[in-house]
């Protein structure tokens, strides 16, 4: 045992792989160990039956905003550490990260609670209690500024960001939802995606309603509201790009802004930015169109922007807080495993002919992480129902939760299965897949792919 410890934590210090960034447990009455990611297991109230893991940067102000980083379905609090940037960035700008895991079964499992009717209510159960339990936390145990705490989180996460905002305006400054829902879209479990009313496509309410559904969380309520951010791809069809509209109106309804944007631009290359302020300028809402892409953000750069938004892109200028002398106690535990995305519901039965097929990839990597989009397009004459892509991953890479397929092993020689959404491919037709995955330091792309067997064309 006492040579398993040393090892994990070695690896974490080098922060080789997300595995072991994961596998260490934080005693529940001591600061964590610094630098690296640790489990808190006993934290408070906790009625979703969360687990939570926190990151605590070297260098921090005395007290350090907290930021609140909430992973997508089927992904877990050390997958979303491993996979995005906020670690890396709380590492120079001094604040502390929360990482929770969720473990509700819609969905594709392991998706935060934004449907129940305890969880629509302020203090009525679930996910949302158990979040807040964790802030608690680490205002208790790190010195957490209350008056900075922040909410993002990508696809399910994003979704649990404006539920959060919309719950507890009261504690968190700012959010920034990636690829999320308006708060209340959600009638119940069953209608969670895919397929649902909410993500089917056709969820168009007047903006009076969604802001309505926001203002009946908190009944009286009459505070300040946190400024929000929204992200989302025009070519996402998880999670379709229509409802980031349909959250803009909730969001501009309940700070009482035009529908109208008062200036838009593009700060970068394929980003169109639209942003809402009120009468003496200040910008309650900023959403973000990411052209062509799908449902894989955040990416290239855009956790800096959020914590631009959130305004902690100043480095801790108070001297930094003294790390423990000795590395915790408690034996490491196992990271939950990332269950698999849905899987097919039909064995491939059309094989292309050779050539038929063509793959382009891209990749946005950082730190010890990358995130990469394929499109798989069928360049035949007739249909593919039902489909799988091979191809082998790079060495040192490993995949920590994907999106639009169900992807195995998760190293090495990767099969993609369609999930049943988009099992079909038209002729001349484009699908959008794509997965988080760790690295060692080689962030290349794969060199070849196969569909349904048949080699196809690397783009």
């Amino acid at each position: 045992m006492r040579i398993r410890r040393k090892l994990l934590l070695g690896l974490v210090t080098s922060m080789a792989t997300a595995l072991a960034a994961a596998g260490l447990v934080m005693p529940t009455n001591s600061p964590a160990y610094a630098a690296s990611l640790v489990e808190v297991t006993t934290f408070g109230d906790n009625p979703g039956r969360m687990r939570m893991h926190v990151y605590v940067p070297d260098t921090r102000p005395a007290n350090p905003a907290i930021v609140v980083a909430m992973h997508g379905c089927g992904g877990s609090g050390p997958g979303f550490y491993s996979g995005s940037e906020f670690a890396s960035l709380a590492d120079r700008y001094g604040y502390v990260v929360i990482y929770p895991s969720a473990t509700q079964q819609a969905g594709f499992g392991n998706c935060f609670d934004t449907w129940s009717d305890a969880a629509k209510r302020r203090g009525g159960g679930s996910d949302p209690v158990s979040i807040i339990s964790m802030v608690n936390y680490v205002q208790r145990q790190y010195g957490g500024d209350p008056r900075r705490v922040y909410a993002t989180g990508s696809s399910s996460g994003g979704m649990m960001t404006n539920h959060m905002l919309a719950l507890y305006p009261d504690v968190f400054a700012a959010g920034a939802a990636f690829m999320g829902v308006p708060f209340n879209c959600f009638a119940n479990a069953a209608d969670y995606p895919p397929g649902g009313q909410c993500t089917g496509g056709n969820m168009n309410r007047t903006p009076q309603q969604w802001g309505d559904a926001v203002r009946q969380a908190y009944p009286g309520y009459s505070g300040p509201r946190p400024p929000v951010q929204l992200w989302h791809g025009t070519n996402d069809t998880l999670v379709p790009y229509s409802l980031l509209q349909e959250t803009i109106e909730q969001w501009t309804n309940v700070f009482g802004l035009s529908q109208t944007p008062t200036s838009t631009d593009t700060p970068q290359p394929n980003w169109n930015r639209r942003r809402y302020a009120n009468g003496s300028g200040v910008v309650r809402v900023e959403a973000y169109s990411i052209q062509g892409a799908g449902h894989s953000l955040p990416s290239g750069g855009m956790a800096a922007a959020a914590l631009q938004f959130f305004g902690l892109t100043s480095p801790p200028t108070t001297p930094p807080t003294t790390p423990p002398t000795t590395p915790p106690t408690n034996p490491p535990t196992t990271p939950p495993t990332t269950p698999p995305t849905t899987p097919p519901t039909t064995p491939p039965t059309t094989p292309p002919g050779a050539g038929a097929c063509r793959v382009s990839a891209s990749v946005n990597a950082w730190n010890n992480g990358l995130t990469e989009n394929l499109t798989i397009t069928n360049t035949g004459t007739s249909a593919v129902n039902g489909w799988t892509l091979a191809f082998t991953l790079p060495a040192g890479q490993n995949i920590t939760s994907g999106w639009n397929a169900s992807y195995s092993p998760t190293s090495g020689q990767v099969t993609a299965r369609n999930v049943s959404y988009n099992a079909s491919i038209g002729p001349n037709g484009s699908i959008d897949i794509g997965f988080q995955a760790s690295h060692t330091g080689n962030t290349a792309k794969p060199t070849s792919f196969t569909l349904n067997g048949a080699a196809c064309t690397v783009a």
